[in-house]
């Protein structure tokens, strides 16, 4: 059983920063592609940034420059970093896996595993 746990959120004024945090249990997450992903209320989930199991990295256009994906495959977390962030980067911000490191990084439906979410909010 693979379970993932964010942790991290919480609240930041416009231009701060925050790191977000994602623990994996039941598999080395080395073998995974990797995402993270936010959803505001009233709208779909949506993609942040992804990791390939051999470090390739994506972004959303709208975190370009601002956020940074990392992995620790010797502590199975991965992480997210924001910096200059901005009061529309208000979410709910959830985690995921996919194990079979196939499909387009963007599409919700290839990621197997999620975790349950943490909250970020952007004052301005």
């Amino acid at each position: 059983q693979v379970q993932l746990v964010e942790s991290g959120g919480g609240l930041v004024q416009a231009g701060g920063s925050l790191s977000l945090s994602c623990a994996v249990s039941g598999r080395p997450v080395s073998g995974y592609f990797m995402g993270w992903f936010r959803q505001a209320p009233g709208t779909e989930r949506e993609f942040v940034a992804a990791v390939h199991r051999f470090g390739t990295t994506y972004y959303a256009d709208s975190v370009k420059g601002r956020f940074t994906i990392s992995r620790d495959n010797a502590n199975n977390t991965v992480y997210l970093r924001m910096d200059s962030l901005k009061p529309e980067d208000t979410a709910v911000y959830f985690c995921a896996a996919d194990p079979n490191n196939s499909g387009p990084y963007s599409y919700t439906g290839k990621y197997d595993y999620w975790g349950q979410g943490t909250q970020v909010t952007v004052s301005s």
